[in-house]
C-alpha cells in the first residue's frame, strides 16, 4: 500500500503531467460552464457562483452582477450555481414561497421550460464548439497527411491472414465506404463491433473482394500503454504514398465538423460495445487515467495536446447529454417530461431520480478510478 501511494505521488507530481492535466481540465470545464453562464445571462437569470473545481476556494472575486467567480482546490470539474438552486447540482430550492415576484423573475427555476432546457444544453454545445474551433485551427496550421491504403505487414494467424489479405494489396472499400487513407482502417474496424466486414481490394491491378472478421486484441495505444480493441492485424506498407492536404478556412471548418461527428459516433459505438459485452469496462478511463494520457500526449508537444483537448471536449460534452440526473442530460429529461405533462415532475420523483443519478455517477467514478490504478500498475 505504501509503495502504491509513493508511486501515485511520484506520478502526480510530474510537472509535465500536472500542467498538462490542469490545462486540459481548466479549458474544457471553463468553456462548458461558460456555455451555461452565457445562455442563462441571455435569459436574465442570476448566477450566484461560477466555479472551476470543487472544495475550498483558492482564489475568487465578485463581479458587478453579484456572481462569485472562484478557483477551488480540487480541479476535477466545475459548476455554475444559479439563484434559487439548493446546491451545485442545480437542484431547485423547494422553499420559495416567501419570495417576491421580482425575486422569482431572476431565478432560472421560474423561467419557461424552453429557456431552462437551452441553458442545460448550452454546456455540452459549448464543448462541441470548442472542439470544432481547435480542430479547425489545427487543420489550418498543419494540414493533414494521408497514408495510401497499401497493405504492408500481415500478422501471421491474424484475422487478415485468415481472410486471405496479402502484402501489397490496396484497400479501396470497406463495405460502402471509399478508402483513400490507411488511417481509415483502424477507425472503421475498431468501431465495427467485431462484425464481419466486406473489403474490396486491388491485387496486382485486379479487383478482389474478401470478408474479414476483426478480433478483440490487446494492442499498443501509441502512448506506451495498451488497450483492447478490434483489429485485423495489418500495417501500412513503407512504399505507401504520403499526401499532404492543406486547408482554407471553409474546408478546415467542414473537416473539423466531420471529425467531431466521427468522435461522437466512435464514442457511442464504444459505449454500445461495453454495454453489450463486446468490449471490456476496463477501457473506461477516469480522472487519473485521463491525466496520465494528457501527460503522455504533452510529451509530443503542444499541438498534439490541443488535439487531445478537442477529442476529450467532445467526449465530455456527449457524456453530459446522457439522460442521467445530475448531468445536463438529466435536466433535459426532466424538462422534456415537464413539456409533455404541462407541469414539473413531482418532488418525490425528482428526488429519487437525483439519488439514483448520484449512485450511478459515483459508481462510474469508482469503477474508472479502479481501472486507472490497475492500468498504471500502482498496486
Amino acid at each position: 500500500m505504501l509503495d502504491m501511494m509513493r508511486g501515485l505521488f511520484h506520478w502526480i507530481s510530474t510537472p509535465s503531467g500536472a500542467l498538462a492535466f490542469l490545462f486540459y481540465i481548466t479549458v474544457v470545464v471553463f468553456v462548458h460552464e461558460m456555455g451555461h453562464f452565457l445562455v442563462a445571462r441571455l435569459f436574465k437569470a442570476r448566477v450566484d457562483v461560477f466555479s472551476i473545481g470543487f472544495g475550498p476556494e483558492l482564489l475568487g472575486f465578485n463581479d458587478r452582477n453579484g456572481t462569485r467567480w472562484k478557483l477551488c482546490a480540487l480541479p476535477i470539474g466545475g459548476y455554475v450555481k444559479f439563484a434559487g438552486d439548493a446546491d451545485a447540482a442545480s437542484t431547485p430550492d423547494r422553499n420559495t414561497s416567501h419570495l417576491s415576484a421580482a425575486e422569482k423573475e431572476g431565478m432560472l427555476a421560474f423561467k419557461p421550460v424552453g429557456q431552462r432546457a437551452a441553458v442545460a444544453a448550452a454546456g455540452p454545445f459549448a464543448n462541441f464548439v470548442l472542439a470544432i474551433v481547435l480542430l479547425t485551427g489545427l487543420l489550418l496550421y498543419s494540414g493533414h497527411t494521408s497514408i495510401g491504403p497499401l497493405i504492408g505487414q500481415v500478422a501471421k494467424g491474424s484475422a487478415a491472414d485468415v481472410a486471405g489479405i496479402r502484402t501489397g494489396d490496396r484497400v479501396t472499400k470497406i463495405g460502402d465506404v471509399q478508402i483513400t487513407d490507411f488511417q481509415q482502417l483502424p477507425e472503421i474496424i475498431s468501431t465495427g463491433g467485431g462484425q464481419t466486414l466486406q473489403m474490396s481490394l486491388l491485387r496486382n491491378g485486379m479487383p478482389v473482394q474478401l470478408w474479414v472478421t476483426p478480433r478483440m486484441t490487446k494492442s499498443a495505444d501509441g502512448l506506451g500503454g495498451s488497450e483492447e480493441r478490434f483489429v485485423i492485424g495489418v500495417l501500412p506498407s513503407p512504399k505507401a504514398e504520403l499526401v499532404h492536404h492543406a486547408y482554407n478556412p471553409v474546408t478546415a471548418f467542414g473537416a473539423a465538423c466531420g471529425m467531431t461527428v466521427d468522435i461522437v459516433r466512435g464514442t457511442l459505438v464504444g459505449i454500445g460495445q461495453i454495454v453489450t459485452g463486446k468490449a471490456s469496462v476496463q477501457q473506461l478511463h477516469g480522472p487519473v487515467g485521463i491525466a496520465d494520457i494528457t501527460r503522455k500526449v504533452a510529451e509530443f508537444g503542444f499541438l498534439p495536446l490541443l488535439r487531445l483537448v478537442a477529442f476529450l471536449s467532445v467526449s465530455i460534452g456527449l457524456v453530459n447529454l446522457f439522460p442521467i440526473p445530475l448531468l445536463d442530460g438529466g435536466h433535459l429529461l426532466y424538462y422534456g417530461c415537464e413539456a409533455v405533462l404541462g407541469r414539473p415532475l413531482g418532488e418525490r420523483a425528482q428526488d429519487v431520480g437525483f439519488r439514483l443519478g448520484l449512485v450511478l455517477v459515483l459508481g462510474l467514478m469508482l469503477l474508472t478510478t479502479w481501472n486507472d490504478l490497475v492500468r498504471l500498475n500502482l498496486f
